[in-house]
């Protein structure tokens, strides 16, 4: 079995004051996907950068203290690249490995923000991705794409769906995208096994969100539909603390 695990961690070092790189040894994933960690790589301690075990690979924000993903990888992948477009890449959100069975894309997603200041600029990336997939599915690769979407695609994925439809991460044009994306094949894999309401992976800090689970399910792992059949599970870790996202994971059997 391999497992992988995306947590948006809201900035990598505060996520390792609060017990994180623990949270890495006691879990044991294959990989372990970071979004929005806001450092830079030489902001970072030698124990972040080499936990034991573990390979890890960082695309930063040429701003400081803004997004940026990182992966940690027990295995060595064959090849790790970024988007390679410069007007995502500067922002550090995207990073793409390769393994022998499958390629494994980890990306944070621009927020369009309040009154949808950029929401051109998240549909645009979101296309970017979209097409990005397309190419590396038709070289023949199977591909699981995961981390914080910022989105929630149908009304089960949040709370207050009928109060959120003028609200970034719920607009019409960022569902209609994930529509298409799931339409043309891509697998959202918690739904796969989990068809249950109330399922959430982030909280607002504000009003208590948490403890009343007032909140929006926005991070995934998706599959292209061929490799379907070596999706085992997929869950969301609500009890895991440390963010205002919680970890979600994704169980291989190869």
């Amino acid at each position: 079995m391999t497992r992988i695990i995306s947590w948006n961690v809201n900035g990598v070092r505060a996520a390792a004051r609060k017990g994180m790189l623990e949270y890495l040894q006691q879990e044991q994933p294959d990989v372990l996907c970071l979004q929005e960690t806001k450092a830079q790589r030489s902001q970072l301690s030698d124990d972040l950068v080499h936990p034991p075990g573990y390979h890890s690979f960082w695309a930063s924000a040429e701003r400081k203290g803004y997004s940026g993903v990182a992966v940690y990888s027990r295995e060595r992948p064959l090849n790790v690249d970024i988007m390679n477009e410069p007007r995502f890449d500067c922002e550090g959100r995207v990073l793409a490995l390769e393994y022998p069975r499958f390629l494994l894309i980890t990306a944070y997603f621009p927020n369009s923000q309040d009154g949808g200041k950029r929401l051109d600029y998240k549909l645009d990336f979101a296309e970017s991705m979209h097409s990005l997939c397309n190419r590396l599915l038709a070289e023949g690769r199977n591909i699981v794409l995961c981390g914080d979407f910022n989105v929630a695609h149908r009304p089960i994925d949040l709370e207050n769906p009928a109060a959120n439809e003028t609200n970034a991460g719920y607009l019409p044009e960022e569902r209609a995208w994930m529509d298409r994306f799931t339409a043309d094949g891509y697998l959202d894999t918690f739904r796969l096994f989990h068809s249950e309401p109330r399922r959430y992976s982030w909280w607002s800090y504000r009003f208590n969100s948490r403890a009343r689970n007032i909140g929006w399910r926005i991070d995934y792992h998706c599959v292209s539909e061929n490799f379907r059949g070596a999706v085992d599970d997929a869950e969301i870790h609500h009890d895991v603390e440390g963010s205002d996202h919680c970890p979600v994971s994704l169980t291989l059997d190869l």
